[in-house]
């Protein structure tokens, strides 16, 4: 749990982290070794220089390291795992369900894990969504639209495919839908992520909440135009988060847009891990102010310590049923629990 200089506890819920194995002994062909170099070129990229970690250990790192770094050594209280299989590009997927799923269910108080699908698999599909509910009861997903299968190279949310799914979605409760919304990776298609699509989604299932991670950069004017209009769409912060170290003016201004256009109810902290750690994001986060001239264009927004607290966890506690008091209850007699190597 972060503490505030005040003293203040306050719960963090990571939105947006990943369990996954890009090493070189899954990667199944060069673009497996292209996306986790895209990755880790993000990391050292954006990250202080005392945060950096040798490239062996990002490709794959162990259950010890996700729990120690989010929730021993890091501010974290829960985490969201996110799945995305790129079986096209790893011979036993990138951030799996199951395996996933397995560490988690040591750790249950502190995991939500989601799953993914891939609706151009048609009736398979929809037979795995109704498997992921039975065996995991999942509460949502994640959407990868530029994901490579077969000849494919990418899809759209309101490809009629994709709406069968999303029916069985709501018609299962699973109504937390993330959708990845923001840079490309190689050898992805920037085009396959646009945000146009949510548009469609949105309007047509009123009863999921899509979480746009990323908040759709580099395509934040389009995203903030349909998420304030569509209220149940959401903005997840990973990806932006980072550049309030390496380019903390711009993050005022990606964070001034999205208070102005979407509102604090509707934004979601998410770390990216293990791109990066949300130790000194969180830090960072809960020191930063805007400038005083981009809140001035923007009606005078700014980033209230109440402000603060929602996007670091209440408002993700919200859309996935979480009771603050009582998971912090649970938590104040949970021990640290680190995996045995």
């Amino acid at each position: 749990m972060f503490k505030t200089p005040n003293g203040k506890e306050i719960f963090v819920i990571d939105g947006h982290t990943h369990f996954w194995d890009g090493s070189p002994e899954n990667q199944a062909n060069i673009h497996g070794k292209q996306f986790i170099d895209c990755f880790y070129a993000y990391h050292t990229n954006l990250s202080p220089e005392d945060q950096l970690w040798e490239k062996t250990k990002f490709e794959k790192y162990s259950e010890d390291d996700i729990y120690r770094d989010l929730f021993v050594e890091g501010p974290d209280d829960m985490a969201i795992i996110q799945t995305t299989v790129l079986s096209d590009f790893y011979k036993k997927g990138f951030g799996c369900l199951e395996r996933s799923s397995e560490m988690a269910k040591r750790h249950p108080e502190r995991f939500i894990v989601n799953g993914s699908f891939d609706p151009r698999d048609g009736e398979k599909a929809l037979e795995y969504i109704h498997y992921m509910k039975e065996v995991y009861d999942i509460q949502g997903v994640k959407m990868y639209t530029a994901e490579w299968n077969g000849d494919s190279k990418g899809w759209a949310l309101n490809d009629p495919s994709a709406y069968k799914c999303f029916e069985l979605c709501e018609k299962l409760g699973i109504k937390n839908i993330h959708v990845h919304k923001g840079p490309t990776i190689i050898p992805l298609s920037k085009d396959a992520f646009s945000v146009d699509d949510v548009d469609y989604a949105a309007t047509d299932f009123q009863n999921l909440n899509w979480i746009v991670e990323h908040c759709g950069l580099p395509r934040l004017d389009d995203f903030c135009w349909i998420a304030t209009q569509e209220t149940n769409v959401y903005a997840g912060l990973a990806v932006a988060m980072p550049f309030i170290h390496s380019r903390p003016r711009y993050f005022g201004e990606v964070m001034a847009e999205l208070l102005w256009w979407v509102g604090e109810d509707k934004l979601l902290f998410g770390s990216d891990y293990a791109i990066w750690t949300p130790g000194w994001l969180v830090e960072k986060f809960w020191n930063y102010q805007i400038p005083e001239d981009i809140s001035a264009e923007r009606g005078g927004v700014q980033l209230t310590d109440e402000i603060k607290e929602k996007i670091l966890g209440l408002n993700a506690a919200r859309l996935y049923g979480i009771d603050v008091a009582a998971k912090k209850a649970e938590l104040a007699g949970a021990p640290v629990q680190i995996a045995a190597e």
